[in-house]
């Protein structure tokens, strides 16, 4: 068993103001990948975009991550609260982001932007694809610092004690998703869109591999305490979501393969 690294959820207190690790995370993520994105276009022979246009872009998918990642967990995983209590959609500092609602929201957003800018959508989608494990990273090691999201009990030696997941040592299943939906994924797109795969197959690659990478994962962590496993006494809120991004990123792939070969 590993000893869990218990660090301070608040990185900055300045008085009453406090910035926590989790809402760092999520700048970090947006500021790595408007970097990087900037890099991409100004050393690119043939850019789509401008470096100007980038920042846009960036701009757009962070508002969609944080409107669409708040409505999803209010809709997906609590929503008896959010009709309870509608107005928990606005205390963010509760707590309570989704993925999935996040993805939707990035999805408005760039096909508001790409409309505004007269760019189709897939264009739009397969040049941010790649760069999305970025955030996913940086979100899962703020859910990690925050000792939350852990896994099922377990006896593998990397196994750890979580502040609120009682005295069982526990799968880091933050640590996994890290790893999986952050890194490996990153490492995948960042290799696949340098291959000049046809329009669209970049965007079905990311659908597939997070949705599989999340899929998986799910199997060791624990769903959320209030809506529990909905079948089968393992199926998961996270897994059903994840079903339709697999199978729409196959689809996606089939047909970009398909047009590049007719």
């Amino acid at each position: 068993m590993l000893t869990y690294p218990a660090i301070d959820p608040v990185a900055v207190a300045i008085g009453p103001l406090k910035v926590h690790w989790y809402g760092l995370m999520y700048v970090i993520g947006i500021a790595a990948t408007w970097i990087l994105a900037r890099r991409r276009v100004r050393r690119s022979a043939k850019p789509l975009f401008t470096p100007a246009q980038v920042e846009d872009l960036v701009f757009y998918a962070a508002i969609g991550v944080v409107v669409g990642g708040r409505v999803g967990y209010a809709l997906f995983y609590n929503f008896s609260g959010f009709l309870r209590d509608p107005l928990m959609l606005f205390r963010v500092w509760e707590g309570g982001m989704a993925f999935h609602g996040g993805l939707i929201g990035v999805l408005i957003a760039m096909y508001v932007y790409g409309r505004s800018q007269g760019i189709r959508f897939f264009d739009v989608a397969d040049f941010l694809a790649p760069y999305v494990p970025i955030g996913l990273l940086a979100g899962r090691i703020g859910n990690f610092i925050n000792g939350e999201l852990w896994g099922k009990p377990s006896d593998v030696p990397w196994a750890m004690i979580f502040p609120n997941g009682g005295d069982v040592p526990r799968h880091p299943s933050q640590l996994y998703e890290a790893f999986l939906e952050g890194l490996v994924l990153l490492v995948i797109l960042q290799w696949f869109s340098l291959r000049s795969p046809p329009r669209m197959a970049v965007s079905g690659m990311f659908l597939l591999g997070y949705g599989a990478f999340r899929f998986a994962v799910e199997f060791v962590r624990l769903p959320d305490v209030q809506l529990g496993y909905l079948a089968f006494g393992w199926l998961t809120m996270g897994q059903i979501l994840c079903l339709p991004m697999i199978l729409f990123g196959i689809v996606l792939l089939a047909a970009a393969y398909a047009r590049r070969s007719a």
